[in-house]
């Protein structure tokens, strides 16, 4: 293992961490599943046209004990919702729920169900799928949602999108920048996940492709969540292998595919015309009352048994899906997570995009259970 350097923001952050509850309820598994009926298709939208810059320097050396996840102090950001309405009262807070407007959010979706979706056009694969196609935009030691306003109290994060993202976004700040490193304007969320590091050095993904689809029987219910709602996946304290050994899901994609694994055996050693990728799943039902819980989990659930969301969860929305690309494929040996072992894979989401651009998405390719490009065009 390796051993953390101490920075001026690490000794900074010591202080602060103290006052940070260091249990997060639950303890979920990360629940792993495909976009749309058929997963990721042919055309993923990655290696498209998005902002190309150059990433900022991540320190040289990785975590090696998770930070415990602590109760999060919960931001003061009013949410709105999908369908902006007027006298929209902001959400509330208490015990880490952020509870929103039940009224607003009822006129939203009846707007938003009230849209007539645009008419299918050519052939387009039946999938209910759209993409956004991102580079990685910067690192830092910081988890707006986790550990809101605690800076540098976090385990070193890989971001996407949104180029802002530190401990002090809000929904609100979020939605002001404009700069984002995927390749739709009107997508100013961020994404992040546990920096990747070989031998103490940052290996930044390749490419990453962010799907939004559906994993219910019928996903023609599905509705945009609303401004604000944020959501992770995964456990960073888990750093062992599931009883089934299922635990591991970095895998090999291209020509060759998987040829052996690593010295410590938790990762695939790839044929040098592939790369290793992680899928990452985030649940597509929503409790329709809260943009956040204490736990970042328990507003979210999957889809039951039958294929449809459950009661408690009754809100189908987006399933969130990162599709993410390492440069690494034949020399796999001294990888590790800023969280720690493979095991640890975890995944943060924080909705910004524009009302418009996403409910668009949502009732033209979503609905009418068809595959759209990044553009959210047939």
């Amino acid at each position: 293992m390796i051993n953390l350097r101490s920075t001026p923001r690490h000794r900074r952050s010591v202080t602060a961490l103290l006052l940070v509850s260091l249990a997060l309820a639950g303890g979920c598994k990360e629940v792993l599943g495909t976009p749309g009926a058929s997963g990721p298709s042919g055309d993923t939208g990655i290696g498209s046209s998005g902002p190309e810059a150059p990433t900022d320097t991540a320190p040289a050396d990785p975590s090696v004990t998770p930070s415990a996840p602590g109760t999060s102090a919960t931001p003061s950001t009013p949410g709105k919702p999908t369908t902006p309405s007027a006298g929209t009262v902001p959400p509330t807070a208490s015990g880490g729920w952020i509870t929103i407007d039940a009224a607003a959010q009822a006129a939203a979706t009846k707007a938003f169900f009230a849209r007539k979706p645009k008419p299918v056009t050519g052939n387009p694969v039946k999938v209910p799928e759209f993409n956004v196609g991102c580079k990685t935009s910067h690192h830092n030691s910081d988890d707006p949602i986790v550990l809101p306003k605690l800076v540098g109290g976090s385990h070193n994060h890989t971001f996407w999108g949104n180029r802002s993202t530190d401990a002090n976004s809000t929904a609100e700040s979020l939605r002001a920048s404009k700069a984002t490193t995927c390749n739709s304007p009107d997508d100013q969320s961020a994404y992040w996940v546990p920096t990747m590091y070989q031998n103490g050095k940052v290996v930044d993904p390749k490419e990453v492709t962010v799907y939004y689809g559906s994993r219910l029987k019928d996903p023609s219910r599905t509705q945009p969540f609303p401004f604000g709602l944020r959501m992770i996946t995964g456990n960073a304290k888990n750093q062992v292998d599931t009883p089934d050994k299922q635990g591991n899901h970095f895998w090999c994609a291209g020509i060759g595919g998987e040829i052996g694994r690593s010295a410590d055996k938790t990762f695939p050693v790839c044929a040098k015309t592939a790369n290793i990728v992680r899928q990452i799943t985030f649940p597509d039902c929503w409790d329709g009352k809260h943009l956040d819980s204490p736990d970042h989990k328990a507003h979210m659930a999957n889809g039951d048994h039958t294929g449809a969301c459950p009661k408690s969860h009754p809100v189908p929305v987006p399933s969130v899906s990162f599709v993410i690309s390492y440069p690494l494929s034949a020399n796999t040996d001294g990888i590790t997570l800023a969280s720690g072992t493979s095991f640890s894979m975890h995944a943060d989401f924080f909705n910004a995009w524009k009302d418009e651009a996403l409910a668009a998405r949502v009732r033209n390719c979503l609905d009418q259970g068809v595959k759209c490009n990044s553009a959210g065009n047939f």
